[in-house]
């Protein structure tokens, strides 16, 4: 993957310097046909393309800012309520993730959404005990978490 962006940025710069015009559109347009060569290119290349891994990302991260606004709307909701009715709930997670830096950032991502908090992860890394502050539900919670940060993380990670 690295290779593929100083690849890139080696062909942005190549661009930039045969025509003759320092600017930075020169070194943007040449950016853009280097990705286009490298796409040209891409079957040559043992792993996936570095454009994938980073059109992942941003999507954790839209996914992320989508769940933490709907988690606030959900607390705000569930807290100015008259009378709390709030179902707390703890609950064992297994994932499917195997790295130290999945596991921590799923960890992470599940902590700083609002309700929601990563009690302790198992010494085999394969668990993660995690607190609700209101669940009616614990299998559609699971599920929530397995279909959005995991799989997102795993689309980031994977090769």
């Amino acid at each position: 993957m690295s290779f593929q962006i100083l690849l890139n940025l080696f062909l942005a710069f190549l661009w930039m310097f045969l025509s003759s015009n320092y600017s930075v559109s020169r070194f943007i347009i040449g950016y853009l046909l280097g990705l286009l060569a490298i796409l040209a290119m891409r079957r040559f290349f043992n792993s996936r393309l570095y454009i994938d891994r980073v059109w992942a990302i941003i999507n954790l991260v839209v996914l992320f800012i989508k769940e933490l606004i709907l988690a606030n709307i959900s607390v705000l909701v569930l807290v100015l309520k008259p009378k709390l009715e709030m179902q707390p709930a703890f609950f064992k997670y297994n994932t499917e993730l195997t790295e130290e830096w999945e596991i921590t950032l799923l960890s992470s991502l599940i902590t700083l959404t609002p309700g929601t908090v990563v009690v302790h992860v198992s010494n085999d890394s394969k668990s993660l005990f995690i607190h609700v502050i209101d669940s009616n539900d614990i299998d559609a919670t699971i599920d929530s978490i397995r279909n959005s940060f995991e799989k997102a993380i795993l689309e980031v990670s994977r090769t």
